[in-house]
């Protein structure tokens, strides 16, 4: 099955098939997720990556992944480097932005959608940090800010608000 998107970035590194299909991750992808959330969650490096937990649309358990924040201007901000159709950003939406940051301690947070038009300097910094997220981007970490607003609306951003 291939998406209406085209092939994810990440598919041309041929390591990196492993983790991910068709904007998705693959068994092994999900398997080093876990352990990912599970590290971060611990609060142990890199500080920029936390455990995001959110209640699942379909089952209603937690569903714990990682997550890299970006932060402009003073602000965090969450990005979904599978795009709009990532398990998380739809488990955000079904439960109205409600969602919990672990990074050794638990953190409650509201998750608030980034209007597409708003999103290009979030998209900027993100793929600055986010060392193994940006090969999911179809630019380059260097690119001009205009390039980040032609592909805004492929990659939805979420402000962090504390509750």
């Amino acid at each position: 099955m291939t998406s209406s998107r085209g092939s994810d970035p990440a598919e041309r590194h041929p390591l990196l098939r492993f983790f991910y299909s068709d904007w998705r991750p693959t068994r092994m992808g999900r398997w080093v997720n876990r352990f990912a959330s599970f590290w971060s969650g611990l609060g142990l490096p890199p500080r920029f990556q936390v455990s995001l937990e959110v209640r699942g649309r379909v089952s209603g358990r937690v569903r714990a992944t990682p997550v890299v924040i970006a932060t402009v201007d003073g602000v965090r901000y969450l990005v979904s480097m599978l795009g709009p159709g990532s398990d998380w950003v739809k488990n955000v939406e079904a439960a109205n932005g409600e969602a919990v940051l672990r990074q050794g301690v638990r953190q409650a947070v509201r998750l608030v959608p980034v209007p597409k038009e708003r999103r290009a300097p979030i998209l900027r910094e993100y793929v600055r940090v986010a060392t193994s997220g940006r090969t999911h981007f179809p630019i380059a970490v260097d690119a001009p800010l205009e390039e980040f607003e032609a592909i805004a609306e492929q990659y939805p951003a979420f402000r962090i608000e504390e509750v």
